[in-house]
């Protein structure tokens, strides 16, 4: 009994530790997006004020950093999940030659190293002698997100009853109309979690697109870049923005989820 006991305190007091671990730095992240720092360097408290929130736009090349982090994010997370959603479906639904060594392809880009997978793009635009920029980084996205999305549409594909796609084929609807009125909607949750995911490795990859960047600066890498001189505290505002928005879209994912099940 005392054992047990002893071990899920054990348990509890490392589970908060984990929390605290994780909540730490993007709470001092919130912190001093508020500092009133005087200097180059924020790391410093030296009073609380909400300027740097009205001055979020000051710094044009950080502006310009976090635009592009953005569009390729939403680029990366429009190709990939369509590519990744039908790949999903194919490996969920279907067994053809092939899949198998697809899947294998799948989870080695899950698992590869970023700097793996980094160089290797790299080494591609080099040899195809394609300039290195903007849309570069896109495919770089791209690639190594599509993985995320597959298998998690593909887990969403085989908990589906294919009853109903067979009783709306039965009604006279054809194959394009069964999938956009019945298969879509019931792998609509995976397409967008696995969407969101694309998103959100896309926003804070530093690994790969430091490889195949080129000229072209995304928020990552100008943060990267400013380490040695200071980090501005609009650096603090946006990673603070850029988290209350991704929770709201979990918030409120779960909620909708909540609902449905309860309707």
């Amino acid at each position: 009994m005392n054992r047990g006991l002893f071990r899920g305190r054990g348990l509890q007091i490392y589970t908060w530790l984990v929390i605290a671990w994780l909540v730490v730095p993007i709470a001092v992240m919130i912190l001093f997006g508020f500092n009133d720092t005087k200097g180059r360097f924020n790391t410093v408290w030296q009073g609380f004020t909400f300027k740097w929130y009205g001055r979020l736009f000051e710094i044009d090349a950080l502006t310009q950093a976090l635009i592009n982090s953005l569009v390729i994010a939403v680029l990366t997370m429009v190709i990939a999940g369509a590519l990744g959603s039908l790949i999903g479906l194919a490996l969920g639904r279907y067994r053809f030659r092939g899949s198998g060594s697809l899947n294998l392809v799948m989870f080695a880009a899950i698992s590869c190293a970023e700097i793996v997978m980094g160089a290797s793009l790299l080494s591609f635009f080099v040899t195809l002698a394609v300039p290195l920029g903007f849309w570069t980084i896109v495919i770089s996205h791209v690639m190594f997100s599509i993985s995320f999305v597959a298998v998690t549409v593909r887990a969403r594909v085989m908990t589906l009853d294919s009853s109903l796609e067979e009783a709306a084929r039965d009604l006279g609807a054809g194959p394009w109309a069964t999938f956009r009125l019945v298969t879509l909607p019931m792998i609509f949750p995976g397409v967008l979690a696995g969407s969101m995911l694309a998103f959100a490795l896309s926003i804070d990859d530093f690994v790969i697109t430091n490889f195949n960047a080129g000229g072209t600066v995304t928020f990552p890498l100008w943060i990267w870049g400013v380490t040695r001189v200071g980090i501005p505290p609009q650096v603090n505002v946006m990673g603070t923005i850029i988290f209350v928005v991704g929770l709201l879209i979990a918030v409120s994912n779960i909620v909708v989820s909540r609902r449905r099940r309860n309707a």
